[in-house]
């Protein structure tokens, strides 16, 4: 029976495989098998030596049976977790490095998406130091609305971020364990992780690799909700990225724009009253309440901000925004 909790597998191995392959299974038409076996052969070929752990975010049925066939026929080479209810891929890959032994961690969509030949440009990126290999589908088969959506995407985050990647939303990566262990992946961040990583000072390198479907098979359009969620996002990782240790900045500049709006709205209008001797009061004219209300927002999103660097400056010790690479003595 597959662990019920998260704490490491006793599972003894005599040597630490290279890899361990994290497959998150999200949906009943899910490619186990496909993308096992096709991921798996290409690192055989490659010299690596592997595992792989599937991890069913409450998918039971045909593709659940699916995936312990799969690890009877493999002898435990693949595991299989399942979780009792749906959750992200964020879930599902903090759950599966827990019970990962290989130095490097390959996460893989659910389905076959890329070539597993592709996989010899991104080991060979980490054989030459990079800590983190992102890929980049190119060219993408996909609908020319996802192509356009994806563009767009990437390179608002290359503009607020101040990265270089191009595709953010493949989720075929290597990593080094030692990112993983240094980062807290939660909510839909693991979408992020390459400019994640990439602020902690590890060596980020992204890789063409060969696009050959997608599960969808169709134009990705998607309600207003999405695209805000996905717009904030990007607000989220740009606040990690370079506000965490300073949220004052941030904070203050929001507050600050905010007060300097609703102080020059109500200003006018103030100005007006008294210059123009105009019998109608002031809390008969919106915009100065307007302003007033702005005004007195900006002032509470700055006291926001004081209180962040409050609760920074207190913990200041157990906060490390650097990593040592290496130490010659």
């Amino acid at each position: 029976m597959v662990p019920q909790t998260d704490e490491p597998s006793a599972r003894a191995q005599e040597t630490q495989p290279d890899v361990t392959l994290v497959v998150p299974v999200l949906s009943e038409r899910a490619e186990v098998t496909a993308v096992v076996e096709g991921l798996g052969r290409a690192m055989d070929e490659l010299g690596r030596s592997w595992e792989a752990i599937l991890v069913y975010s409450g998918v039971s049925g045909a593709c659940w049976e699916e995936g312990l066939a799969l690890q009877a026929r493999s002898q435990q080479q693949v595991r299989t977790i399942q979780l009792h209810k749906r959750f992200g891929e964020a879930v599902c890959l903090s759950s599966a490095f827990h019970h990962a032994q290989g130095r490097w961690i390959l996460t893989a969509p659910q389905y076959v998406q890329i070539d597993p030949a592709s996989l010899g440009g991104l080991f060979e990126r980490a054989d030459d130091g990079a800590d983190f290999v992102a890929s980049w589908r190119s060219p993408r088969v996909d609908a020319w609305v996802n192509r356009l959506q994806s563009s767009l995407f990437n390179a608002l985050l290359r503009r607020l971020v101040g990265t270089r990647f191009h595709d953010v939303n493949c989720t075929l990566r290597l990593m080094r364990r030692e990112v993983l262990e240094q980062m807290t992946i939660y909510g839909t961040m693991y979408r992020y992780l390459p400019a994640i990583a990439y602020n902690r000072g590890f060596r980020v390198d992204e890789v063409r690799v060969r696009h050959v479907a997608e599960m969808a098979g169709g134009v990705g359009w998607h309600g207003p909700g999405v695209y805000l969620r996905r717009v904030l996002d990007v607000l989220g990782v740009v606040f990690l990225t370079k506000f965490t240790h300073k949220p004052l900045r941030f904070f203050g500049a929001l507050g600050g724009l905010s007060m300097l709006a609703g102080g020059l709205t109500s200003g006018w209008q103030l100005a007006l009253w008294v210059f123009k001797d105009d019998m109608q009061g002031l809390y008969q004219r919106p915009l100065f309440l307007l302003g007033v209300l702005a005004f007195v927002l900006g002032v509470q999103i700055v006291g926001f901000g004081l209180v962040g660097e409050i609760v920074i400056f207190t913990q200041a010790r157990n906060v490390r925004e650097y990593r040592i690479e290496r130490i010659d003595e």
